[in-house]
């Protein structure tokens, strides 16, 4: 069993935490110095290694600090992305990329779930068995560097976000990994009339046949280490806004100017992207009880139009009763082609 993360005595803060922006992004990674002791991690590890032993799993994955998440093919262990270490580091990635993947606890939590999904099936060579493969489809299979979700489907089950269970079956698998470890799941119900519920139960077999068993591949080896890093924080995020820059005009961009203006329109007006979070609770609660839309996308319609009223820099057109009314058509136009785009590309 893995021993928890050494406590050691409190450091003061690192100098670097002082730096404006554009001196911090000349640091290289190294030069950072951060550890995963003591910091605001560490309580999430320990917790996930509790999750594990509660379910009767011998294996606990090693974790290290790196550019991004990530569970290395053949190594079973968890990648954790430098910025989620530190309040200041997190500030500069929400300034970049205008969120912090796994930068609040319960997203954390989803996260290092999923990955320990990964490091479960490399420690114990789940993807060579025939069941995992007819259960989730071959490992082998080429990645694809984008693919086209199905929202409307219901052979996948929902976790993360931009239904990433769909992308390979290695991910497929440590979605459904994820759904079953988590505390409290109630998982048998919650997808009782869903063909992913299958998925689940094969996960609970495999599981309760591994219980208190030790894994075959204990590598413990670490990849792409943080502290031996020599690239600078500002090749990273220029490296990292290009890969992410997927194009969204036709989903949200649109529909958005159709709501809204840009700043230079009106510079005193509210923000979109502030209105639309104080919205949410109210448009989640429409959208799901009087649309029938399911939480899931309802969430992620929500998550990305402010994200992308944020990098548009947009501001209210018109009165707040107004703009309350057309957000709501807005986003039940956004999610309905998104259903239909569904049907027409995967009908039977």
């Amino acid at each position: 069993m893995t021993r928890p993360l050494e406590r050691r005595p409190a450091r003061r803060a690192p100098a670097w935490t002082e730096l404006d922006d554009e001196a911090l992004l000349d640091l290289r990674f190294c030069d950072l110095r951060l550890s995963l002791a003591n910091s605001r991690l560490e309580p999430s590890i320990e917790r996930l290694y509790g999750e594990l032993a509660r379910k009767g799993v011998r294996f606990r994955p090693h974790v290290w600090l790196a550019e991004e998440w990530f569970s290395p093919d053949g190594i079973p262990g968890i990648a954790i992305p430098f910025y989620v270490a530190h309040p200041r580091l997190m500030r500069l990635e929400r300034r970049f990329m205008h969120e912090v993947e796994g930068g609040n606890h319960k997203w954390l939590m989803r996260i290092l779930r999923h990955e320990t999904g990964h490091a479960i099936d490399t420690a114990f060579g789940l993807r060579r068995r025939k069941a995992w493969r007819d259960t989730f489809g071959k490992a082998s299979r080429r990645y694809p560097s984008r693919y086209s979700p199905r929202p409307g489907s219901r052979n996948f089950v929902l976790h993360l976000g931009h239904w990433y269970a769909q992308s390979h079956p290695t991910e497929d698998f440590a979605e459904t990994f994820a759904v079953w470890l988590q505390p409290r799941s109630r998982w048998r119900s919650q997808y009782a009339d869903w063909p992913a519920l299958a998925k689940l139960e094969y996960v609970d077999r495999v599981m309760g046949e591994l219980h208190g068993q030790r894994p075959a591949n204990l590598d413990r080896r670490v990849v792409e280490p943080l502290a031996e890093n020599t690239r600078t924080l500002r090749e990273h995020y220029r490296r990292k806004q290009a890969r992410y820059a997927l194009d969204t005009r036709r989903s949200y961009d649109r529909p958005l100017l159709r709501v809204f203006v840009p700043r230079e329109a009106r510079p005193r007006a509210v923000a979109a992207s502030r209105f639309l979070r104080e919205m949410r609770p109210q448009l989640a609660r429409l959208l799901v009880r009087r649309a029938r839309m399911h939480p899931y996308l309802v969430n992620h319609v929500m998550r990305t139009a402010v994200q992308r009223a944020r990098v548009l820099d947009l501001r209210l057109k018109a009165g707040q009763r107004r703009s309350k009314r057309e957000v709501l058509e807005m986003h039940e136009r956004i999610m309905m082609e998104m259903l239909l785009r569904d049907r027409e590309n995967y009908a039977l």
